[in-house]
């Protein structure tokens, strides 16, 4: 344990919360060190163990982050906007990386979250698996190579219980794609259409969103042409992949500069 990163999860109770868990616990590389709840919630004062309906483990779910980060060297964050932002200055100035997973940060979240990183390590990315990662660096190359007669459409499915739209992996996409075409995606974008829109306007970057039942997230990155069409795509089929991204995230952090990165930076791309 002592070579091992002494690793919070936050959120703990919810699909990502504990498939992070899961995830650490079969790590040669983290351990779980603590579990942060929201106050009032049923699990706080509970085992974790027990409370996931296995036996106990020692770890006491908290509702408050600095009894849950004593010791920990790392946090990881898969919550909601305002937890996250509320957590942030928490972990800085505990000395505990904060590797974060949350979406639908607005202009003022990340803001925020910029300033808390000046004396704070964190790892901030719409998505922690190595495929999307991957696909993001292609997108961007992609998006240098072809000019304008090539329309590019981000096309994205997630279950039914996602709550923001477009999820943070298209925004990552469409950033990548609009940084691969010299331009501000906020100028770029098309996010939604509904009646009579107009023809297409040349260097727009659009949005087309699902949701519906179980799905894990689906992305694809379509470059249209007359004639012709590229389509970048990733499949998740497990959430077991941006746990491993994260706890990935959580070991590299260790002994880095204040600062906030990104998981291109984590895996070296």
């Amino acid at each position: 344990m002592t070579n091992t990163t002494a690793t919070v999860v936050t959120g703990v109770s919810g699909r990502m919360g504990q498939m992070l868990v899961q995830v650490i616990n079969a790590s040669d590389k983290a351990h779980l060190s603590g579990a942060l709840e929201r106050p009032g919630h049923a699990w706080v004062g509970k085992d974790l163990g027990e409370a996931l309906g296995g036996v106990a483990n020692g770890v006491i779910v908290q509702d408050d982050p600095r009894v849950a980060l004593q010791g920990a060297k790392a946090v990881i964050d898969f919550t909601a906007p305002v937890a996250t932002v509320a957590l942030a200055p928490v972990a800085a100035e505990m000395g505990v990386a904060h590797i974060i997973g949350t979406t639908g940060l607005s202009a003022d979240d990340l803001a925020a979250l910029a300033e808390v990183a000046k004396t704070g390590v964190m790892v901030r990315a719409g998505n922690m698996s190595l495929g999307v990662n991957l696909l993001t660096a292609l997108t961007r190359k992609v998006a240098e190579a072809l000019d304008t007669d090539y329309d590019i459409e981000i096309i994205e499915a997630h279950h039914r219980h996602k709550v923001d739209a477009p999820s943070g992996t298209a925004l990552m996409l469409g950033e990548a794609a609009a940084a691969g075409r010299g331009v501000p995606l906020e100028d770029a974008a098309v996010r939604a259409r509904d009646g009579i829109t107009g023809a297409r306007e040349a260097g727009s970057i659009g949005f087309a969103v699902v949701r519906g039942g179980d799905i894990i997230g689906e992305h694809d990155v379509m470059f249209a042409a007359d004639g012709e069409r590229i389509i970048l795509r990733h499949v998740a089929s497990d959430r077991s992949v941006f746990a491993r991204g994260a706890v990935r995230a959580a070991v590299w952090a260790q002994g880095r500069a204040a600062g906030e990165y990104d998981m291109a930076a984590v895996l070296g791309l």
